[in-house]
């Protein structure tokens, strides 16, 4: 049995096909997948239930699962038990495994903890002003549980950095502690000899970044501009699917009938779809564009099979003809042959021209691009062209919510707070517009409480340049609005620990026998594989910065994780929760 290429260059494989490859095993009773297809697959029923979900949907489809030999079945592993139980079937039961997968992984550089439940160790659980210590314990518990799993299935064991006195220090604490321990029980590890899953190992030990959501709050509730994080802004997007209504435009039913149903149509945006793969991170007027050049594209190709199926048809009379044809005959045989090829490429770009449609009426009508543009203006410090309640107080630009989200930007990045009565006004226009204030409220005890704890993130060219990071920020006018910029709190931190010159950041080795707490970085070699790991919550604007950072450093790696990841519509709530107390 050759080792399967996945064995031998590890760190190549993502996290993605790790887990693909963990979940298959699994599926076929925890023993590698066999190769010959012929032999009938074991059938299996699956519990399939909303937990589970979250983890195989983003990886593998329900007809994958029929071809391997599964049944779903949609209960409760508890309820099994107490069936078992009930029947005195206990001794049928051969075995339990533990898989350590409860993850989800949604890109191949990017995972989450969790979808549902995810509030149970929400920023809103987390920050809570009368949360009690034993609940604390209980979400980092939680977070450390999940974090143990991924690198079970990564197959490596991390050295931690992680910044001090907040919730990423304890979870970097708790999850030395958790990996200590499982190294040190031989027998058991997970990390030693035959209990690495499937030769999973790799020489290059990672390095664990833990960032806190506190750190940077302006990103979440940023404005984007890049595919991705627009349809996950503007649309309902969970785990890679997209839910839409059919028909959206909003058409008024005639007077006294009864409003149309309509329909919700799903996508699921995959690995498989190479548009979306290439253009995800892109800015939006440029993935606009591509949908349009695929289109015509296609349209070209559908007309040539056409064209030769009309040749075809004429003169396919006689004999003699056919032969003439033979040229013809090839080149409708390789058309014909690249159909399935055809229809799957008319199929995703059906998909992208709804999606990006869908997309494009939300920029329109709430003007987003004005939001995106001003706010990447607060963000980086540059000269603002127009003030700032003037945006508040436009009816036709956004929604209550959409210049919500702006004031807070405008008053987190702000070095100067507002004086109380520029704050009056500006609240009056809030208000005027229809806005919810509550998040403010939680807003400013956060921006009280970091101005005591720390100095506050860094965004944009106050004073410390962040080492040529920001280097192509800013043309003058909208030029950036085509091209999206890229100026990220959590990307400073990671160059930061990836030059592992970084002395104010905690260091943990789980593999070093004592666990001394010296801060001296034993592993002076650079890192070829960071994981970036936010607790509090995430989005894909991070993820998207952090991606191409890694584009820009050759041979780095780097992987993005959260432990939910929320809208900014979803964030905003939570603010409010927590300002409504």
């Amino acid at each position: 049995d050759a080792p399967s290429p996945l064995t031998t260059s590890n760190m190549a494989a993502s996290i993605r096909e790790k887990q693909t490859v963990a979940l298959k095993r699994m599926l076929n009773f925890n023993a590698p997948p066999l190769k010959n297809t012929a032999a009938e697959p074991v059938w299996k029923v699956l519990i399939y239930d909303r937990f589970g979900q979250d983890i195989i949907s983003p990886l593998l489809s329900v007809k994958e699962l029929r071809d391997m030999g599964i049944t779903l079945h949609l209960s409760k592993l508890e309820d099994i038990a107490s069936a078992a139980l009930a029947a005195n079937a206990v001794s049928q039961v051969t075995k339990v495994f533990d898989q350590y997968l409860n993850f989800i992984t949604l890109e191949d550089d990017m995972f989450i903890l969790c979808h549902q439940n995810k509030e149970l160790i929400s920023y809103h659980a987390i920050n809570r002003a009368d949360i009690q210590d034993t609940d604390m314990e209980a979400i980092m518990d939680t977070i450390v549980d999940s974090l143990f799993c991924f690198f079970v299935t990564l197959g490596a064991v991390p050295i931690i950095r992680c910044p001090r006195g907040n919730a990423a220090e304890m979870v970097a604490v708790k999850l030395d502690k958790k990996l200590r321990e499982n190294l040190r029980d031989a027998r058991n590890s997970l990390f030693t000899g035959d209990n690495i899953s499937a030769g999973q190992f790799s020489f290059q030990r990672p390095l664990f970044v833990l960032a806190d959501r506190n750190v940077d709050m302006a990103t979440p509730l940023h404005h984007t501009w890049t595919y991705q994080a627009l349809i996950h802004d503007v649309l309902d997007f969970h785990l890679n699917r997209v839910m839409m209504e059919e028909g959206a435009g909003a058409e008024p039913s005639p007077a006294g009938a009864r409003p149309k149903k309509k329909n919700r149509k799903s996508y699921d945006l995959t690995a498989a779809d190479k548009f979306w793969q290439k253009h995800k991170g892109s800015p939006f007027p440029e993935v606009a564009e591509s949908v349009q050049e695929e289109l015509d594209a296609y349209r070209a190709q559908e007309d040539e099979v056409k064209r030769l199926k009309s040749i075809m048809g004429l003169e396919g009379e006689d004999e003699g003809a056919i032969s003439m044809l033979s040229d013809n005959t090839a080149k409708l045989t390789s058309a014909v042959s690249s159909l399935p090829e055809l229809l799957e490429k008319k199929r995703l770009i059906d998909l992208h021209t709804n999606v990006a449609t869908a997309v494009l009426d939300h920029i329109k009508s709430r003007k987003l691009d004005v939001y995106f543009e001003y706010e990447e203006k607060l963000m980086s410090k540059s000269t603002l062209d127009k003030s700032l309640l003037d945006i508040i107080s436009d009816p036709d630009a956004g929604t209550p919510e959409d210049k919500m989200r702006l004031f807070l930007i405008y008053y987190i990045t702000a070095q100067q707070a507002p004086s109380e009565s520029d704050l009056e006004q500006y609240k009056k226009g809030l208000l005027d517009a229809g806005c919810d204030l509550s998040p403010l409220n939680y807003i400013k005890q956060w921006k009280a409480f970091t101005k005591m704890a720390a100095t506050p993130a860094n965004y944009g060219n106050s004073g410390v340049k962040p080492m040529g990071l920001f280097s192509r920020v800013m043309n003058t006018g909208s030029q950036f609005v085509m091209e999206g910029v890229k100026n990220l709190v959590l990307k400073q931190h990671v160059s930061r620990i990836v030059s592992p010159e970084t002395d104010d950041y905690r260091y943990f080795d789980p593999k070093m026998l004592r666990g001394s707490e010296s801060s001296i970085p034993r592993n002076k070699n650079p890192f070829q594989e960071a994981i970036v790991f936010v607790v509090g919550g995430g989005n894909y604007i991070e993820y998207q910065n952090l991606v191409d950072y890694a584009k820009s450093k050759q041979g780095k790696k780097v992987v993005y994780g959260c432990s939910e990841l929320f809208s900014s519509a979803q964030f905003i709530k939570q603010l409010s929760q927590l300002g409504q107390k």
